[in-house]
């Protein structure tokens, strides 16, 4: 199939995708373009589709929802047909269980799954940063909170203690430490580390509620600050235990360290791509002005 073909095929499918909410296909729209010139030909791949979709564990009707809708037939008339909403899973799975000698297939095949992957990267990618977001905030917010009470009387070690005793009121009972040897992570890497994100949003939280509280309280010296933070930390637990969340089942995110590394690297190569592109654009164009 020439380039050409493949870049009409390429936008025939981006034209034919419906949005609302969410991304979707009509099959009725689709199986012509796959190479199937009648529908009944078509549903033979739409039903292995339905059952490679029941065998992977997914909810067919997820995926495949039957409608119903209306079709001019000339002259201002119109009938009822019936069609097929597909998502973009449910299109890939039709692809790879239609006629493998029809060209438009093997295309439809890396069309969906090609558009399915760089989906997927850009959410890992969203989670990613509104993670790195997250640890940023707490990190000000311990600040602040260590400020504020070594002001008032805390020295350092009993910070310690007191983040110590959140700690433990926030995952149910499990101390720093163990939290530690439960996740599997060294005993010399912060634990907010490997975090999943709404965990460090509770951490967060709970900081806060105790920075705030120790000003409007007036509260001095260690004990009656340990106090609020447990409290505090016990509040946001309660929270998240009532919507069926427990901080300490859940498990260990990746490295802040290793994401930071790897969001440092993609930045150093896309400027180098950019880079590279704008000394082929600049040597083009001089290249243009010789010539002339």
């Amino acid at each position: 199939m020439a380039s050409q073909e493949l870049q009409l095929l390429y936008t025939t499918f981006d034209g034919i995708r419906h949005e609302n909410g969410q991304e979707y296909w009509y099959a009725r729209d689709l199986y012509s373009i796959l190479g199937y010139s009648r529908w009944e030909s078509f549903e033979e791949p739409i039903s292995r589709a339905k059952e490679a979709c029941k065998k992977a564990g997914g909810k067919v009707e997820d995926h495949f929802r039957d409608v119903t809708k209306m079709i001019s037939i000339g002259k201002g008339g119109e009938r009822e047909v019936s069609d097929i909403k597909l998502t973009r899973y449910a299109c890939y799975l039709i692809a790879i269980n239609g006629d493998p000698r029809k060209e438009p297939i093997a295309f439809a095949q890396a069309y969906f799954v090609t558009k399915t992957r760089e989906i997927e990267v850009l959410q890992q990618r969203m989670l990613e940063m509104e993670r790195l977001d997250s640890r940023d905030k707490l990190k000000l917010t311990e600040k602040e909170f260590a400020s504020v009470i070594y002001s008032r009387g805390v020295d350092g070690r009993s910070i310690a203690e007191i983040k110590s005793s959140g700690d433990k009121a926030l995952f149910g009972g499990r101390t720093t430490s163990q939290m530690k040897e439960k996740l599997l992570i060294k005993s010399t890497k912060p634990l907010a580390d490997f975090l999943p994100n709404v965990t460090l949003k509770a951490k967060d939280l709970a900081t806060a509620m105790t920075t705030e509280n120790t000003r409007t309280k007036n509260l001095r010296n260690k004990h009656p600050i340990l106090t609020e933070h447990v409290q505090n930390n016990k509040a946001v637990r309660d929270a998240l235990t009532k919507t069926g969340i427990y901080p300490e089942h859940l498990p260990a995110a990746e490295d802040i360290k290793n994401i930071e590394s790897k969001h440092r690297k993609e930045r150093k190569e896309l400027e180098k791509k950019q880079k590279d592109e704008l000394a082929e654009a600049s040597k083009k164009l001089k290249g243009r002005n010789l010539s002339q």
